[in-house]
């Protein structure tokens, strides 16, 4: 064998070698293929009509008439010249900041309740869970419209105290808060999830508390909530997503009334679509929820450093 067959020989990658970059090569394209169904879906059904919906938010494009780029005019007239839309803000604002707090609230309490074990505890908990199967159901809202009508069962658990009731969802003053109220019995899945979070808190840290002399609220305060925080931090953002997102609920009871009271901004922004066929004012409409959205979730994110912790924290310091 001469000096250049040899070299050759060296140069040529080895039979395993081979394999093993050709297995690195396939195995992307494998995952690839599997997860295709989803790919394809996300591409067609998500990504394209979101792009989509941001190109027509720069258009004049009505059903009606052809599709013009006008620029950011849609955008500036949003947010000088459109009164509804700063109504529609204040309204979802005011549900969000209201609902989300006693959502949760409800939620961990009840948690806490079924948490301990007592006969037939998985009954309670698949009673109080149901109710979110079907809380965002129209069949729920409109009973929830004859709930707190004049003549609903609301006003004559009252009038057993003698409390003259009233139509609670045609009043400015009350109507919101029967929607808050919805939402808030609407709390089984949070509370799931904080039961599966309690149930992972150690049996032990409640006893050395107890034995140092801690009450029921320093525990809750001092060792529930703190091994709670991370779950805490992901149901509130999930509150706030759907928070903002509402729209059932105000429809079917409501429609917006009485006097705008529960015009949400989701309403406004179907209006816009699919009563005036405005497709480009509420594509425009439909991004200014969504970042409304990003920005609320990135501030909860920014400040869960301050009161969310994890195993790997140190005590006593703040992560950075």
């Amino acid at each position: 064998m001469n000096r250049s067959t040899t070299t050759l020989a060296q140069a040529a990658p080895s039979p395993k070698k081979s394999s093993y970059f050709k297995s690195r090569w396939n195995a992307p394209l494998a995952g690839y293929l599997f997860i295709s169904p989803w790919l394809i879906g996300f591409l067609v059904l998500t990504a394209y009509p979101l792009f989509l919906s941001l190109y027509y938010s720069f258009t004049d494009y009505t059903l009606m008439q052809p599709m013009q780029w006008i620029g950011s005019r849609n955008y500036e007239r949003i947010f000088t010249a459109d009164p509804k839309f700063i109504q529609s803000a204040k309204v979802t604002v005011m549900y969000v900041l209201a609902s989300v707090p006693l959502k949760l609230i409800a939620a961990l309490l009840v948690a806490m309740v079924l948490s301990k074990a007592v006969k037939g505890i998985g009954f309670y908990r698949t009673a109080i869970y149901f109710p979110s199967l079907i809380g965002g159901s129209i069949g729920v809202s409109l009973l929830w419209r004859n709930i707190f009508g004049v003549d609903g069962i609301f006003n004559k658990l009252i009038a057993v105290f003698g409390i003259e009731g009233k139509s609670w969802i045609t009043n400015p003053d009350t109507a919101l808060g029967t929607l808050i109220l919805l939402t808030v019995w609407q709390f089984g899945s949070t509370m799931v999830i904080f039961l599966a979070g309690l149930k992972q808190i150690p049996n032990d840290l409640y006893e050395a508390s107890s034995v140092d002399g801690a009450n029921k609220i320093v525990q809750f305060f001092r060792i529930t909530l703190p091994m709670l925080s991370p779950i805490l931090y992901f149901n509130l953002i999930m509150a706030v997503i759907n928070a903002f997102q509402m729209f059932t609920s105000a429809f079917v009871i409501t429609n917006g009334g009485p006097m705008n009271a529960t015009y949400v901004y989701a309403m406004y922004l179907y209006e816009r679509a699919f009563s005036r066929y405005e497709l480009g004012y509420a594509s425009a409409l439909a991004w200014i929820m969504l970042v409304a959205i990003v920005a609320a979730t990135l501030l909860i994110s920014y400040t869960s450093k301050y009161w969310v912790f994890y195993e790997t924290d140190t005590g006593g310091k703040k992560r950075k």
